[in-house]
């Protein structure tokens, strides 16, 4: 691969765990707070469907009755809730995929995505679900709180600790589904692309090449990854405002249908261009220091056979 590279690291050693979660809170913590309009009104389409039915007429309604500020409510909760989280998910997410790819050698790939995938999120949302707990409620409530200090500060006043995380299980029924489904489909675009339409091993790639690689596949882990989480991501919705009292009451209350598709195109509309940023941006700041993108398992370096499980 041409270039200079930043500074050299050596893969799978402490400094690559620690870039490798430094560059997922970066690349999180950004794209979470560009989008943070587009959150704004999905959180509100999911809890009020009567008065915010679609996307242009619902951000036309949150401007006018709100004020432009209010496009950006909750920006601080997007930024460093969903940066600790993207630190643990992308950082954990290596870890475990190394360590499992060397315990569970007869296993196929797509075992090892999921389970690294699901053990990198199970850590990454109890880190989230504070500032989620604040996110939603100061996105939904105007007069809840004026940033996320205070917010923190009125809800464990309000509810005490048990507050911030009464929203954890359903948040791990959104993420983890979420994060075995976009990291799996990651890995096998990937693969898809280099054997199929490049029919290039990465490392005879341009950096230009693996990154455009790393968008498409960002792309279509993040579209899927959305469809198949939105009925956990109504659910959370529903909780933290207290239009249910239970994930069984909210589900009576949301109804089966409305489930799966309430709020899910702006859903779409944010998660695939957000997962392909993230992605881009994370391996970005792999190959400044000389590390190759992501996708593919170390094994594969001792059978290349596996590759085609």
């Amino acid at each position: 691969m041409e270039g200079e590279s930043l500074f050299e690291v050596e893969e799978f050693s402490a400094g690559y765990y620690g870039l490798c979660t430094a560059g997922g809170m970066l690349s999180a913590g950004i794209t979470h707070l560009a989008i943070t309009p587009l959150d704004v009104l999905k959180v509100n389409m999911q809890v009020d469907p009567l008065k915010y039915r679609g996307i242009s007429s619902g951000l036309i309604t949150l401007w006018r009755e709100q004020g432009h500020s209010a496009l950006w409510r909750g920006w601080s909760g997007k930024l460093f809730g969903y940066g600790v989280q993207g630190g643990f998910k992308f950082g954990l997410y290596e870890y475990f995929k190394r360590s499992y790819s060397e315990l569970l050698v007869d296993q196929r790939r797509s075992v090892i995505f999921f389970l690294s995938g699901a053990s990198a999120q199970v850590f990454a949302d109890v880190a989230l679900c504070p500032f989620e707990a604040v996110k939603v409620q100061v996105q939904t409530q105007p007069h809840f709180a004026r940033g996320l200090t205070d917010g923190f500060r009125k809800l464990y006043v309000n509810e005490g600790i048990s507050g911030f995380y009464k929203g954890l299980f359903p948040l791990w029924g959104r993420n983890l589904p979420f994060s075995m489904i976009m990291f799996s489909t990651f890995e096998h675009s990937v693969d898809l692309m280099y054997r199929k339409v490049i029919q290039r091993r990465k490392e005879d790639c341009s950096r230009a090449e693996q990154l455009s690689v790393t968008c498409l596949s960002g792309y279509a882990a993040g579209s899927v990854g959305a469809v198949i989480s939105n009925p956990a991501d109504n659910i959370v919705s529903f909780l933290y405002n207290r239009k249910a009292e239970t994930v069984r009451q909210a589900i009576k209350e949301i109804g089966l249908v409305n489930l799966f598709t309430r709020s899910l195109p702006v859903r779409i509309t944010l998660v695939g261009p957000v997962a392909t940023l993230q992605w881009f941006l994370y391996d970005t700041i792999k190959v400044l220091t000389g590390l190759p993108t992501s996708g593919g398992l170390t094994r594969h370096e001792k059978d290349p056979n596996l590759l085609r499980q």
